[in-house]
């Protein structure tokens, strides 16, 4: 089963590249009141007890390369939905 889902285009620009260990996500925070929620999603995955699930580069402009783990994806996606920067998620 795969996981797709829709970005709310109002608050990010997101694309998504698979790789053999992990899925790379580049990120542009579009809204500056959702920067917040993006700094709060990085939180998290930093203090959790897995330092290599769910790696975050930031970058001028409100921009993350985001690099997870395929065991963390679901993880990720759940918390980009939390935060409403994705509006909707299905398996397929």
């Amino acid at each position: 089963m795969e996981l797709t889902y829709q970005i709310n285009k109002e608050f990010i620009e997101l694309t998504e590249t698979e790789m053999e260990t992990d899925v790379e996500f580049e990120i542009r925070v579009l809204a500056e009141a959702k920067w917040a929620g993006m700094k709060k999603i990085q939180k998290f995955f930093e203090e959790d007890r897995v330092y290599t699930d769910v790696l975050f580069y930031a970058y001028e402009n409100h921009r993350f390369r985001v690099i997870v783990r395929k065991d963390y994806y679901v993880d990720f996606i759940l918390a980009l939905m939390k935060h409403r920067f994705i509006e909707s998620a299905a398996w397929s």
